[in-house]
């Protein structure tokens, strides 16, 4: 299995859970947001959830130095190939940057973990992360991706590239550029083309 398709099984997961949890909701009314001066209909949400966002997208968090080193791990774990676009393609950064807002629990362990990859980067090769060639970013990559085999001294990198990578699978796979990656269609209407030639020839039927 490659790395996408390792991803691929957690953003299913994510996706799962994000059409259970919407799925189980009560009916609520429908409430309005107001968009570039207009007023639009948001169904299913209440107006302290619509202010909430507004509030949350309007707020910074990451500088943007660590918004362009989020982007370029992002783009690690979920390259551009023949099928569909980046992480970056798809707004990943993004929507890490609303999760830390959203769940302030994600906002030490991000920027600690940023933090961290840069030290590294600048003991190993005198610049940051973000400044570093690609074979010297993977090289650090590597020592962080595979938590079973981590070294000493290196947990704490891997524990927030683990997180790093979550937040990309999520992010990625509950958009349109990643639902399309897994093939997922939805419902769809069948058409009725009568029963099967091989089952009306099972039953003796295939001359009725």
């Amino acid at each position: 299995m490659n790395r996408r398709e390792s991803l691929r099984a957690i953003g299913l997961t994510a996706i799962s859970s994000a059409v259970l949890l919407e799925a189980c909701k009560p009916g609520v009314p429908a409430t309005e947001k107001v968009t570039e001066g207009k007023t639009v209909a948001e169904p299913g949400r209440e107006n302290f959830e619509v202010e909430r966002d507004r509030a949350l997208n309007a707020a910074k968090f990451f500088n943007a130095h660590e918004m362009a080193t989020i982007a370029i791990l992002a783009d690690i774990i979920i390259p551009k190939d023949g099928k569909s676009g980046s992480a970056t393609d798809a707004k990943v950064p993004e929507f890490i940057e609303f999760i830390v807002k959203d769940m302030p629990e994600n906002q030490t362990p991000m920027r600690g973990g940023l933090k961290w990859l840069d030290i590294q980067s600048l003991n190993r090769f005198q610049q940051p992360f973000k400044d570093a060639s690609e074979k010297q970013r993977i090289e650090i990559v590597e020592d962080i991706a595979y938590p079973k085999k981590v070294k000493p001294g290196m947990q704490q990198g891997t524990a927030f590239f683990s997180l790093m990578r979550d937040l990309t699978a999520s992010g990625f796979f509950t958009t349109e550029i990643g639902v399309k990656d897994l093939g997922y269609v939805g419902n769809t209407p069948n058409k009725w083309t009568g029963v099967p030639a091989d089952v009306l020839k099972q039953y003796g039927m295939e001359n009725v």
